[in-house]
């Protein structure tokens, strides 16, 4: 049973999405009936879900949201913001109930009363002398289908009585869902729910298994012949419309036509818990394979044929090791829709509770990213997106006042960017005002008087990162208690990642998140600095030097050289990184990062090699700590750490 609620769980909360997704598009697009059709698909198959369990409360509403959603489909209704709005109030608390179960397993106290005012309120609209629903059109198909023929042959009695007696006759072929069980489908219900049966038949899809049988899975195909009329048959099989063709059975040598029935696609769940254990493994294989480099190494101090032997099965190792090692991270990562994909819904609901229009769009939900990133990056987005209307963007009557549109505007964007994840949140509101963050940092005590005026603008920014600061002028239950922006913070760090902001009073605001992508398999150039080694990206090195001593100049307090007629900076990686610095001799070895005129030099003691390695995020103590990207652990046990050279340099 415990599997069953799992499994219910899981597919409950991806109907859920789904009827609001396709909710929203309606609210856009009210002619669009696929859409229609989907929401009404979402919310039969979650009712038939619930059924299995005793979730009345549930069931009722959902059953009295299909039926004002059939009265759609069939035309009877006219779709209306209000319909919207009380069809997103039952996804709303479906949701809820649906998290009361995974939690407590039950549903909560208030479920009765809430789940009668939903039924009664999604009711009302049916009331009156309504006509009884109709079927959805279902398409017709000019080609005859390839099971007709078969049917025809092995039926041709029954059919030959039914044309005797000068009635037409309807073919149709019912292929179950596998999981149709679960969605609430009884086919043989539905199958003895067809008038006027001629003929039937019934046969598995595929060969019984031997042992292991399924028994949760459906494994029939029915194919029958009606002299009903064809739109009756459709009335009575409307609900599984997609896995049904019909087909009108013709005399001899006259064409048929039919409704192709729709293939069932399938796919495996696996724990995550055996994903993480196979990657950990895949990763074990990267550190060992580096091992195996050390070996080779010293092999060819004494035996050179054995050593290049050994190095030919090294690069074999090498390069399968890296491929099952990408393959099983690939198992990992999600798309960034995971978890953006619920805040149309919420941002549409935050701003009328605040009396305010808000255009949101979402680019990027299909980047990916590892699923603890893409899991973890929920709550800190809603945060972000509750201030950004609460805060951001103003009052309708207000931004008219000021030349901008009623509504306002939030962009969230997501995008690939090296080894990590971007992903931007903007809006065209008010701004912050560095001035009234300075003084409400002063009103709190957050900081010394001092420290705070000595801020330049884009430092003063910063101070929203502040636990306690707060510009609300009134505590609400959306935002305005001074833990909001401290918490994102704080979210965003423990995955490993950076948050930057940057606003225009009038303007608007764009805060951007730099993640991880993930652990990863990275090429590192490995340097020596301070007397400790260090990893940098290959890729943020766009070439290496050596620089006689008497080519490097004093520039103000600092220093550079001229590299193919060009001025470039010069630092110095062990004074970045607090580390001893060793006396300069007769060259100096340089590694450049950037192009064009942000090209910078660092100076590092020495080049060690090249590496393949696992990149992890930052953890523990680690974790947040500026300048750095990850770490790695090398052949020998070392602990490498991978430093972020454009956080370093600045």
């Amino acid at each position: 049973m415990s599997e069953l609620l799992e499994t219910f769980l899981t597919e409950a909360r991806e109907l859920v999405q789904q009827a609001a997704d396709d909710l929203l598009a309606l609210e856009r697009d009210p002619a669009d009936a696929a859409r229609l059709d989907g929401a009404f698909r979402s919310i039969h198959t979650l009712k038939g879900s619930v059924a299995i369990f005793d979730l009345a409360p549930m069931a009722a509403a959902l059953h009295a949201g299909e039926d004002l959603l059939e009265a759609l489909r069939a035309g009877q209704l006219a779709l209306d913001r209000a319909t919207i709005d009380l069809l997103l109030e039952l996804v709303g608390a479906s949701e809820a109930w649906v998290d009361s179960i995974a939690t407590s397993g039950a549903l909560p106290k208030d479920a009765p009363m809430r789940g009668k005012a939903l039924e009664a309120a999604l009711r009302q609209p049916l009331a009156g002398d309504a006509p009884a629903p109709r079927a959805a059109p279902l398409a017709e198909s000019p080609a005859a289908p390839d099971w007709l023929p078969a049917l025809a042959a092995r039926e041709a009695e029954a059919l030959a009585r039914a044309r005797a007696a000068g009635q037409a006759v309807t073919a149709l072929r019912y292929v179950p869902a596998p999981d149709c069980f679960f969605l609430g489908d009884d086919p043989m219900a539905l199958i003895r729910a067809v008038p006027q049966l001629a003929a039937l038949h019934i046969a598995p899809r595929a060969p019984w298994p031997v042992e292991g049988m399924d028994p949760f899975a459906c494994n029939l195909v029915i194919e029958a012949a009606s002299t009903a009329p064809a739109a009756e048959i459709r009335r009575v099989l409307r609900l599984v419309a997609d896995q049904v063709a019909l087909a009108e059975i013709p005399a001899p040598a006259q064409p048929a036509t039919a409704l192709p029935a729709s293939s069932t696609s399938r796919s495996l769940r696996v724990d995550a818990g055996r994903i993480d254990a196979l990657v950990d493994l895949a990763g074990e294989l990267i550190v060992a394979k580096n091992g195996l480099a050390h070996l080779v190494a010293q092999a060819g101090t004494t035996d050179p044929a054995f050593a290049r032997a050994l190095a030919e099965s090294h690069a074999g190792i090498e390069r399968l090791a890296d491929a099952m090692h990408r393959a099983m991270l690939g198992l990992r990562m999600v798309p960034l829709g995971r978890s953006l994909v619920r805040f149309p819904r919420l941002v549409r609901d935050i701003a009328a509770r605040l009396g305010k229009e808000v255009a949101f769009t979402i680019q990027g939900e299909a980047v990916e990213a590892d699923k603890a990133i893409v899991d973890g990056l929920f709550e800190p987005l809603l945060h972000l997106l509750r201030n950004a209307i609460d805060h951001g963007i103003e009052e309708p009557a207000a931004r008219e006042a000021a030349g901008k549109p009623r509504a306002g505007r939030i962009a969230l964007v997501a995008r690939r960017e090296g080894e990590g994840v971007l992903v931007e949140l903007s809006d065209d509101g008010r701004g912050l005002d560095p001035a009234r963050l300075r003084q409400v940092a002063r009103e709190w005590g957050l900081m010394e008087p001092a420290a705070i005026e000595a801020l330049e603008d884009a430092a003063a920014l910063d101070l929203v990162f502040l636990s306690g600061l707060s510009t609300a002028s009134a505590v609400t239950d959306i935002s305005g208690r001074g833990v909001g922006m401290d918490a994102v913070r704080v979210a965003v760090e423990a995955m490993g990642g950076r948050i930057a902001l940057s606003s225009t009073p009038g303007a608007g605001t764009t805060i951007r998140l730099s993640l991880p992508q993930g652990a990863s398999v990275t090429t590192v150039l490995t340097v020596r600095a301070g007397g400790e080694a260090f990893g940098i990206p290959a890729e943020m090195v766009s070439e290496t030097a050596r620089i006689p001593a008497e080519r490097i100049l004093p520039l103000r307090d600092a220093e550079a050289f001229v590299l193919r007629d060009r001025t470039v900076p010069l630092l110095r990686l062990s004074a970045l990184l607090g580390l001893p610095v060793p006396p300069r001799g007769s060259a100096a070895r340089v590694l450049v990062t950037g192009t064009g005129a942000a090209r910078v030099g660092l100076e590092v003691d020495g080049f060690t090699g090249r590496l393949d390695v696992l990149l992890r995020p930052l953890g523990g103590l680690l974790r947040g700590m500026p300048g750095l990207l990850g770490t790695a652990l090398l052949g020998d046990g070392c602990v490498l750490m991978v430093l972020d050279l454009p956080e370093l340099v600045g």
